[in-house]
């Protein structure tokens, strides 16, 4: 069991590490283009016709592929558990507490998966500049969404495990 659970600790850090270097990348990108068009709106030497699709392509992925990152390390939802120590003091309370966050959270991520998997299939045309199928722009929606739901689910089954064992929830 404990060598299916390195195995499981080996595969979050890597898919952590990607989405994280990924979104990195984006961030990159993004400054250099927008400091470029400023610059070029200045010194008009080209001219950047194209900006607009990259960049929107860019920040769709920075924001969903980010956002799935930080779900993983449960720092994107953990603003809503503002009451685990505080008003709660109860471990087991605690426990049953994140249990029904996570459980919504869940409902969140399926909503989010199952529509923007939809507004993809739905998404048969192209852009203008570069002709990118904007199923490649929208797809970091709903891999991000499979993201999500994986990690919401492995995070009910850590609380749930928690409730059984009595073990006192992290903070």
């Amino acid at each position: 069991m404990e060598k299916i659970l390195n195995i499981l600790q080996g595969v979050d850090r890597f898919v952590l590490a990607l989405l994280k270097a990924f979104a990195i990348l984006c961030f990159i990108l993004l400054t250099i283009l927008i400091s470029a068009n400023v610059f070029v709106r200045f010194v008009p030497v080209i001219s950047l016709h194209w900006f607009d699709e990259i960049i929107e392509l860019l920040y769709a992925y920075l924001i969903f592929y980010g956002a799935a990152a930080l779900w993983i390390t449960r720092e994107h939802i953990s603003v809503g558990d503002w009451m685990s120590g505080r008003l709660i003091k109860s471990p087991m309370a605690i426990r049953i507490y994140r249990l029904i966050l996570e459980c919504l959270v869940l409902a969140f991520a399926l909503i989010f998966l199952f529509y923007s998997r939809r507004l993809t299939d739905m998404a048969l045309d192209v852009t203008n500049v570069f002709a990118i199928p904007k199923k490649v722009l929208y797809s970091c929606m709903p891999i991000s969404g499979i993201v999500m739901v994986v990690y919401s689910l492995r995070n009910i089954a850590v609380e749930i495990a928690g409730i059984k064992t009595g073990e006192a929830a992290h903070p």
